[in-house]
């Protein structure tokens, strides 16, 4: 269902109208600003160990995405978290864009625009990689700079390290190679449940106390995030989570361990920029040192905020494009400060 399946105004959901009224006027800033286009995954039958054997096949999935700034620019590819839409990165974009980047934002499978698996067991880290590899091959097989944000991140890690010639340059958006069992389990605990959002009220509560880490955000942000991440539902009568519920509760049994990539760290020969959330729970001190001492990288601070900074802040994406200009050596570690809030008329 279409987010343009709306009740009568004059029905008493019409407090929903205006909330969705608003929201889109805020999507309204990016308009012109980038593309949503979409590539044919291929899911390989060695994925799908789950399936008899006899219904084995590879069979495609369309896999969305937005793709900001003339094709010959620099490229960036921006992959988020679990649960995030990859217009949670349009702020990024927009700002890179102004400043001669190209940038693409991908939904993963099973999120966002993007399609879904055939099986709940195919929503695996293995299944992700061989995603985000046909995403590059998609853009021209060229290596490119690679953001990633939280499960992002860690993707972004394993994929750097089993296959260098694809990545030139790394940003870790608060995520590094260990992750403790007890936060990915309470945070795969509560992205299982299946929320619906009846009023306003609710999905600001909810979905803005998910975000209580993101750091300053203003509050059009928040109302941007959380529009982006749901959909209109008439059975529900009210806003869902524009997930496969199957790729949630998957992530729920991976995240039964604690994350330990300190192997695949020690393979990357890209350069590194890490920006972390001074208040984060996922990307802890012990972490961020133990990164420092094992080789070069950029290191930048990012005071009152959690997992994991929207990337909204103009002084935090000024950062990014400096880094990829190579303009912030390393080893260098940095405080990134809040800058003024955005106008929330303009992009």
């Amino acid at each position: 269902m279409t987010d343009a399946a709306w009740p009568d105004a004059a029905s008493p959901d019409a407090i929903w109208r205006n909330w969705h009224d608003a929201a889109e006027r805020l999507v309204a800033r990016f308009d012109g600003l980038y593309r949503l286009e979409r590539f044919d995954y291929r899911q390989p039958v060695r994925l799908q160990q789950a399936a008899p054997r006899r219904l084995r096949r590879p069979y495609t999935v369309p896999v969305a995405y937005t793709d900001w700034g003339p094709a010959d620019a620099p490229l960036l590819l921006a992959c988020g978290g679990v649960a995030n839409a990859a217009m949670r990165f349009a702020f990024l974009a927009a700002d890179l864009q102004r400043d001669g980047f190209r940038v693409v934002c991908m939904d993963w499978l099973g999120r966002g625009l993007s399609g879904w698996l055939a099986d709940d067991h195919e929503y695996t880290s293995e299944t992700y990689l061989e995603q985000l590899r046909q995403m590059i091959g998609h853009l021209g097989g060229r290596p490119v700079a690679l953001l990633g944000s939280s499960m992002g991140g860690t993707l972004a890690i394993e994929l750097a390290a089993r296959h260098p010639e694809l990545v030139s340059k790394l940003i870790l958006n608060d995520v590094g190679p260990h992750i403790p069992r007890a936060r990915r389990l309470r945070r795969s605990q509560t992205l299982a449940r299946w929320y619906v959002f009846r009023t306003p009220q609710d999905i600001e509560r909810r979905v803005g106390a998910a975000q209580k880490n993101d750091g300053p955000v203003a509050d059009d942000v928040r109302r941007f995030i959380s529009f982006q991440q749901t959909r209109w539902s008439t059975e529900e009568a009210g806003r869902v989570y524009r997930h496969d519920p199957r790729a949630l509760l998957a992530y729920r049994r991976d995240a039964q361990h604690a994350l330990r990539q300190w192997a695949a760290w020690g393979q990357l020969k890209c350069p590194v920029l890490l920006l972390h959330g001074l208040e984060s729970d996922a990307l802890l001190p012990a972490t961020v040192e133990r990164m420092w001492r094992s080789r070069p990288i950029t290191l930048a601070h990012i005071p009152d905020t959690g997992h994991t900074p929207v990337l909204c802040d103009r002084h935090q994406t000024l950062a990014v494009r400096d880094w990829l200009r190579g303009e912030l050596p390393a080893p260098l570690a940095l405080s990134i400060p809040h800058a003024w809030r955005r106008d929330p008329r303009v992009g």
